[in-house]
C-alpha cells in the first residue's frame, strides 16, 4: 500500500478495535440494570436487524430463503449470537468488563483445535505454544484474589469461555461448510432476523422481555449503542478486508481485546491487579502465535470471528 492508503487503512484499524472494544463496556452496562439475557439478546439482534436494513437495502441487497440459504442463518444465529451471546450477557455479570474483554480474545485460540478436529488445518508448533499461551492467561485470570475486590468466579470464567468458543465453531463452520453463495452482509443481515425470531419467545415465556417503551435510562442507551456498534463496526471490517486485505484486517482483534480493556478502565473505573495484565500480556502472544499464515487468510472471514 503507498502511504496514503496505508495511513487510511491503519486509521480505520484502529476505528474498528475502538468501536468492537466499547461493546464489552456497554454490555457490562446493560447487564447491571437487572436486564436479562434473553431479552438483551432479542433487542440486540432486533436492533441490528434494523441497522442492517438500513445499510442493505439503499445499495440493492436483498435476503434470498432457499432452504441452503435458510439453513446457513439458522446454524449461523445459533452458534454466532443466540448460544455466545446468552452466555456472555450472563457471565458479563459477575465478571469485570476488562476480563471479559480478555476472555473473548480466546476465540482466534479456540479457533485452531477446532479447525484440527475438522481438519481444516495441521498442528505447528508455533500455533501449539500459542494455544498453550491463551490457556496460561486464564490460568492467571481465575488465580485467587487475581481481582482488586476478591476472587474472580471459576464458574463464570468458564462460562465466559464458553462463548468465545461458540464463536470459533462459527468461523470454521463457514470454512467448511461455506455460506451457500451469500456475502458476509446478507449473512449478518439474515442472522440476526432469524436470531431475532428465535429469542423474541425466548424473551416473553422466561419473564425476562424488557419493554420498549419510554422512559429510558442507562441500560437501554447502552443496548442501543453497543447493537448499532457492532454492525458498523462490522460492515467497517468488511470494507477493510476488501481494502487491504484479510492479513491486514484480522489484526484488529489485538486492537478489541486492548480497547476492551482500556474502555473498562475509562468508563466503568475498573482496576486490576498485576496478575492480570500479565494475562493480557500472555493472551496477546497467544493471539498472535496462533494467528494463520497468509496462505490460510486468502479468502476473508465472513464473520469476523476472531474479533467480537
Amino acid at each position: 500500500m503507498i502511504r496514503r492508503d496505508l495511513a487510511i487503512s491503519l486509521s480505520v484499524l484502529v476505528l474498528l478495535g475502538a468501536g468492537w472494544g466499547m461493546t464489552m463496556p456497554l454490555t457490562k452496562i446493560a447487564v447491571s440494570s437487572g436486564y436479562k439475557h434473553f431479552g438483551l439478546l432479542f433487542w440486540q439482534l432486533a436492533i441490528g436487524v434494523l441497522v442492517m436494513s438500513a445499510i442493505a437495502l439503499p445499495r440493492g441487497i436483498r435476503l434470498p430463503f432457499r432452504a441452503p440459504h435458510l439453513r446457513v442463518y439458522i446454524v449461523i444465529a445459533l452458534i454466532g449470537s443466540v448460544l455466545p451471546n446468552t452466555a456472555s450477557y450472563q457471565a458479563a455479570v459477575h465478571l469485570p468488563s476488562g476480563v471479559m474483554s480478555i476472555l473473548l480474545s480466546m476465540i482466534p485460540i479456540w479457533a485452531f483445535p477446532v479447525a484440527l478436529f475438522l481438519r481444516l488445518d495441521r498442528l505447528e508448533g508455533r500455533r501449539l505454544v500459542g494455544l498453550l499461551a491463551g490457556f496460561a492467561a486464564v490460568l492467571l485470570i481465575v488465580l485467587p484474589n487475581a481481582d482488586m475486590s476478591g476472587a474472580i468466579p471459576v464458574f463464570w470464567v468458564a462460562i465466559g469461555l464458553i462463548s468465545g468458543l461458540f464463536y470459533a465453531f462459527e468461523g470454521n463452520y463457514v470454512a467448511r461448510w461455506g455460506t451457500a453463495g451469500l456475502g458476509p452482509v446478507q449473512v449478518l443481515w439474515g442472522a440476526s432476523l432469524v436470531g431475532s425470531i428465535i429469542a423474541l419467545p425466548l424473551a416473553l415465556f422466561s419473564g425476562q422481555w424488557i419493554d420498549p417503551r419510554p422512559s429510558y435510562g442507562a441500560a437501554d442507551l447502552a443496548q442501543v449503542i453497543s447493537a448499532t456498534l457492532h454492525v458498523l463496526v462490522y460492515a467497517g471490517y468488511v470494507w477493510l478486508v476488501g481494502r487491504a486485505g484479510p492479513v491486514f484486517a484480522v489484526q484488529v482483534s489485538f486492537l478489541v481485546t486492548l480497547f476492551g480493556v482500556f474502555w473498562a478502565r475509562i468508563v466503568l473505573g475498573e482496576a486490576y491487579a498485576p496478575t492480570v495484565w500479565l494475562a493480557l500480556g500472555v493472551m496477546l502472544v497467544g493471539m498472535y502465535l496462533v494467528q494463520p499464515r497468509k496462505r490460510h487468510l486468502d479468502a476473508p472471514d465472513v464473520m469476523g470471528d476472531t474479533v467480537r
